[in-house]
């Protein structure tokens, strides 16, 4: 079991794999300094855990060899003095000979047992117990999956990245008010300020997390479809800036040139999954429940995604 030290679908990913490794490529005549900015992200970026491998895997996963991966993407709201708690949980898994992916967002609300304590509590609760580490075991646990990489990203630090591609634009499907700030229905295009707040709203969305976690997905994609455009490549040393300060990930250089050789096919066919279940209150405090049959059925699909079985 890994110690308790500490150190947001395709969508994490392909902000790494395609915002930063296609602009990379893309950009010709400056590849040069591309490539001297990119290496300095990559190197901010990187965090090592102290395992090299799942423990549900027999041999490290291997990227060169187009092996079905996993990430747990987690978005954190990290605060001076206090770890935080991961808000946001989706769990990617890429099939390169299938050229698909899958993306599960979890609730953090989610009710499981946190590996390491020995006790069940909301999910999202194992970061602030265990840090990333904690976080990783735990989901393994609650999936029956490996989970080989993991990328975390600092929510309050999301806005830079949104500036630094020239804002995004979404598809808003509830007209709302959050943070002084009024989101109609409709086309709307917004800066980094308004998507932190568009994507942080859940209170007044009859869906609660799943609503929130649409619009957290929508801002990914336009951050993507911004900063895989030629208007931003300009633009490439502010975005490589703003993944290097936010985004922490066990993920090396060579890797991350892996992914982008032999797994981007995979990107173009994504299938999004939402771990359903029923709230419940349990001595006063507020959890989601996912039932076992559920459970089983996200496990059996990603297992099968990963060709586990």
């Amino acid at each position: 079991m890994r110690s308790n030290k500490s150190k947001k679908k395709p969508a994490w990913l392909k902000v790494i794999g395609i915002t930063i490794l296609v602009l990379f490529v893309a950009v010709g005549g400056y590849a040069f300094y591309v490539y001297n900015s990119l290496t300095n992200a990559v190197n901010t970026m990187h965090q090592p855990i102290e395992r090299d491998k799942s423990e549900k895997r027999s041999e490290p996963i291997t990227l060169d060899k187009k092996e079905p991966f996993s990430v747990l993407m987690m978005g954190v709201d990290e605060r001076e003095g206090d770890r935080g708690r991961s808000d946001t949980l989706i769990v990617l898994t890429v099939n390169p000979q299938t050229k698909t992916t899958k993306m599960l967002s979890i609730p953090r609300d989610t009710r499981t047992e946190i590996i390491g304590k020995g006790f069940d509590d909301k999910i999202n609760h194992a970061y602030a117990f265990g840090g990333v580490e904690m976080s990783m075991d735990t989901v393994e646990n609650f999936l029956d999956i490996p989970i080989d990489y993991y990328m975390q990203i600092n929510m309050e630090g999301f806005q830079d990245i949104v500036d630094a591609v020239g804002g995004v634009t979404v598809n808003n499907d509830l007209d709302f008010n959050y943070g002084g700030e009024h989101f109609p229905k409709g086309e709307i295009t917004l800066n980094g300020e308004k998507a932190l707040k568009y994507s942080r709203m859940r209170y007044e969305d009859p869906r609660g997390d799943f609503g929130r976690q649409s619009r957290q997905r929508q801002i990914i994609q336009g951050v993507i479809s911004k900063g895989a455009s030629f208007s931003t490549l300009t633009k490439f040393d502010e975005i490589f800036e703003a993944l290097g300060k936010n985004i922490k990930t066990n993920m090396k250089f060579d890797e991350m040139v892996d992914i982008q050789s032999n797994y981007k096919d995979a990107g173009k066919s994504i299938q999004q999954m939402e771990a359903t279940g029923n709230g419940t209150k349990i001595d006063g405090v507020y959890y989601y429940i996912v039932s076992e049959e559920e459970k089983q059925k996200l496990q059996q699909a990603l297992k099968e995604h990963l060709e586990m079985e």
